[in-house]
């Protein structure tokens, strides 16, 4: 069992958690490299039967990962509630002896039998009697830590990582008991990440002793120090894809799940080769030079995420915008995996190297922050495309999710501050110029200006704003102001001034999908918020959305209807395509989460993931098409491919489909 610490000190326990991140942050990786190694079904050489398990692999061992990611997530918030900077930092791969116990080798390695054994291993419960995977055996025999008492922190030996969270859990423990938990844990809770920002499993803020010691607890049951019989566990996550492999491979001896690719891959020539191969081929090293800026970028993200305060919007855009990098980085890590390495190693190819920065220290918090991150956006993107113009579907998936998030970063300089909404219009006249005169009442509709594809239509009191591309036909304007809105009419079709002002006002509050707006011009208030933000699921049809809206980070009006079918052409809105493809959807899914949110109005930002769900951030009551209550939430990933069976939320199945949101 691992010593625990002598006196743990605030430094001590900052150093020990940054072992702990380290060791999160590397598993993530070596997993993350197998998974990307894994073939793809036939196309690749597979049986029907072992591609089926190959993805289903896959798809395991990705969701190991981000465990991990939850795990380091985890870790992250009790460094914060300490008080000091959460650890972003690790070593390249392969370690160096010492920074781990020498019983704990870790490296880069595609999927094999021996490398599944070494994660069996590594995540093996205390009682467990498994053995190491061959390839992974220790350098030497080292002893890190000294028996004399320090205050510098020293380094702890432990045989297991779950007896290391077991060590760390107890020191947490003495060190609040001795000071008391409101100096203990002296952090500001809003720095961390929670569940409005990231949605993983286990991600809660750390605020006292009892929640620290239950993120921990989660660790140690979720993976590494589970018992050996708990279902679900990493552990047994892996043993359940051995046996199947093992299954497999009796009846194919020559069944091989995944590419040869590089143990330790490299971008530069290695200055000790041993345990480590250099990628040569200028691809792959194109390749993987792409993706690794993309995990830097990444990684700077979430450190800046630390130093905005909840319940700021830039927090948890800098925590979307680094989600979304993830998705990017995956494609290209599995492109890496199936390119040569080069002429030295011809029978091995490369691999993505998940190399560090020396500085990966989070940025000062302001304008010039966002200006860094909107310059590597670009020059990642700019690199991107030159590898995407191969034709390689992987990397033109890439550089689609690239072109979508340096978007989403440039919005990030046309933040309002103030939350103000601001509605695009026609341009301005200088003053003193001549207007066309509004239409008596009854007379000729006027007409109209037309900027952009919207129509902006002149009347005596406000100046209504139809948008054609985004109406769904739901006729509370015909019905309610057919004097107004004349419908089956060639010309001009639209007469603001045919009845009372407040009147049209109202009726333009009734149509759902914003396609109907206005200004005034006698002095009395626009549009404003609602005072609660709703989105509305219609049987068999879209999202009725009616709040502060933030599309992609601008300003989108108060009400929107938007695509949930799959099939829009005008994509993310809402072009009445469910009726041509007969899409059958509930619109009255069972009530889930429904604790009364604290606030229930302000901003809501909905950003259209490329080929992905609709990515929801801010206070939402989603209801039912009858108005009864089937979540009130923070955070929400909604499916809009029309193939989740959880719907609204977003399961996955975009992915296995095929979906394409262009």
């Amino acid at each position: 069992m691992v010593a625990a610490l002598s006196l743990p000190s605030r430094e001590k326990l900052a150093h020990a958690l940054c072992e702990a991140a380290e060791l999160e942050h590397d598993l993530m990786c070596t997993y993350l490299y197998a998974a990307f190694s894994l073939k793809s079904g036939t196309e690749e050489g597979l049986s029907e039967q072992e591609g089926e398990a190959v993805a289903r692999w896959r798809r395991a061992i990705i969701a190991i990962a981000l465990d991990e990611m939850g795990h380091l997530t985890a870790v992250w918030n009790i460094a914060s509630a300490l008080g000091v900077s959460p650890p972003f930092t690790r070593d390249n791969f392969p370690l160096s002896p010492g920074k781990v116990p020498a019983g704990i080798v870790v490296k880069l390695a595609p999927f094999t039998p021996e490398v599944l054994q070494h994660f069996i291993y590594l995540e093996r419960p205390m009682t467990a009697d498994e053995r190491d995977g061959n390839g992974f055996e220790p350098e030497f025999r080292l002893k890190r830590g000294v028996d004399a008492p320090r205050i510098t922190p020293m380094p702890l030996d432990y045989e297991t990582v779950g007896e290391f969270y077991i060590a760390l859990d107890a020191n947490l423990r003495e060190f609040a008991q001795r000071h008391g938990e409101a100096i203990a844990f002296c952090g500001d809770p809003h720095l961390q990440l929670s569940p409005d920002e990231v949605d993983i499993t286990g991600v809660e803020p750390v605020i006292c002793l009892k929640t620290a010691s239950a993120a921990l607890k989660a660790i140690v049951e979720q993976g590494e120090g589970a018992p050996a019989t708990s279902a679900g566990s990493h552990f047994q996550r892996f043993i359940e894809i051995r046996e199947e492999l093992i299954r497999l491979k009796k009846d194919n001896r020559d069944f091989e799940p995944a590419f040869p690719a590089a143990w330790n891959p490299l971008l530069r020539r290695p200055v000790r080769p041993e345990g480590r191969i250099w990628i040569e081929n200028e691809e792959a090293a194109e390749t993987v030079d792409v993706a690794n800026a993309i995990y830097g970028l990444m990684l700077r993200l979430l450190a800046y995420s630390y130093g905005v305060p909840r319940p700021d919007p830039e927090k948890a855009l800098a925590v979307d915008l680094a989600t979304g990098l993830m998705r990017a980085f995956a494609p290209l890590a599995e492109r890496a995996a199936r390119l040569p390495i080069g002429p030295s190693n011809p029978k091995c190819n490369a691999g993505v190297s998940f190399t560090t920065l020396r500085d990966a220290s989070a940025l000062p918090r302001g304008p010039a922050a966002r200006r860094f991150f909107v310059e590597r956006f670009g020059e990642i993107l700019a690199a991107a495309k030159q590898i995407a113009g191969t034709g390689d579907a992987r990397a033109i998936s890439a550089e689609r999710l690239l072109d979508d998030l340096a978007r989403r970063a440039e919005s990030w300089f046309s933040l309002d501050p103030n939350g103000a909404q601001v509605e695009s219009g026609p341009p301005q006249r200088a003053p003193g110029a001549s207007t066309q005169s509004a239409p008596a009442r009854g007379g000729s509709p006027p007409e109209p200006k037309n900027v952009a594809g919207v129509d902006f239509i002149e009347g005596e009191k406000l100046t209504l704003i139809y948008e054609g591309k985004k109406c769904i036909h739901a006729r509370f304007c015909v019905t309610g102001a057919p004097n107004v809105f004349l419908a089956n009419v060639k010309g001009p079709w639209i007469n603001p001034d045919a009845i009372d002002v407040d009147r049209l006002v109202e009726i333009s509050h009734a149509c759902p999908s914003g396609a109907i707006r206005y200004k005034r011009k006698d002095g009395k208030p626009d549009e404003a918020p609602p005072p609660v933000n709703l989105l509305a699921i219609r049987e068999a049809g879209p999202y009725a959305v009616h709040a502060d809206m933030r599309l992609d980070g601008q300003a989108a009006g108060y009400r929107a209807t938007l695509c949930r079918c799959g099939a829009s052409k005008h994509k993310p809105y809402c072009d009445g395509s469910h009726h041509e493809i007969g899409f059958s959807a509930t619109g009255e899914p069972p009530t889930g989460k429904a604790e009364m949110l604290s606030v229930r109005d302000g901003p809501l930002a909905i950003a259209p993931e490329p080929d992905a769900p609709l990515q929801v951030r801010g206070n939402l009551e989603i209801t039912s098409g009858t108005g009864r209550v089937v979540a009130r939430l923070s955070n929400a990933r909604l499916c809009r491919c029309g193939g989740s069976a959880n719907k609204p939320f977003c399961d996955g199945t975009h992915g296995t489909i095929g979906f394409k949101s262009s």
